[in-house]
């Protein structure tokens, strides 16, 4: 009797396994006056906190769960620099997306457009950026933590079709796919 038991609980480490753990931390220090962009309400590190890295991100299937968050790809926005994917900003009219680390899957997606289901509502959005699951709290990052391992950090545009009000943006439990 205990060996199905044991097969049970090898099963449940196995599928356990499968999902995304945490790769390490980094220590925040106090950005430079100046230099952390709040826009969006975006976090800036904190001195002496520790924040969780990650290299992956949850598997993708037709419905992937995520958090959708605001950010700016325009210049000055707290997005930071221009676009990993095309090396250029992007306006915030435009319906463009950055994903976590794991889904970014070192620019594979990159140019490529998703499925964002939210709201009740479902919109295409083009992948043009990579939310840093890895590393932050310096200057490459606008001095803010790093990526969570489950985001989809969106263009006002992405906010706009999923027809959220704009008192309510920030964050929002979304699923997303890979278009066809």
């Amino acid at each position: 009797t205990v060996f199905p038991l044991l097969c049970i609980l090898l099963l449940f480490l196995s599928v356990e396994a499968q999902t995304c753990s945490p790769s390490g931390k980094i220590k925040g220090k106090t950005p430079p006056p100046g230099q952390c962009n709040q826009e969006n309400d975006s976090d800036c590190c904190k001195d002496g906190k520790w924040y969780t890295t990650y290299k992956c991100s949850p598997p993708v299937s037709s419905q992937t769960k995520a958090t959708l968050t605001l950010n700016s790809f325009e210049p000055d926005g707290d997005g930071g620099a221009p676009s990993e994917c095309d090396n250029q900003y992007h306006s915030d009219d435009d319906p463009v997306v950055a994903l976590s680390t794991g889904w970014y899957n070192n620019g594979k997606r990159c140019l490529n457009y998703i499925n964002i289901h939210g709201n009740g509502r479902s919109m295409r959005a083009k992948v043009v950026d990579e939310c840093d699951s890895t590393m932050g709290c310096d200057l490459d990052h606008d001095y803010q933590p790093p990526c969570p391992n489950n985001i989809v950090d969106a263009s006002k545009a992405v906010w706009k079709a999923l027809g959220v009000p704009e008192s309510n943006w920030g964050e929002m439990d979304i699923y997303w796919s890979d278009t066809d």
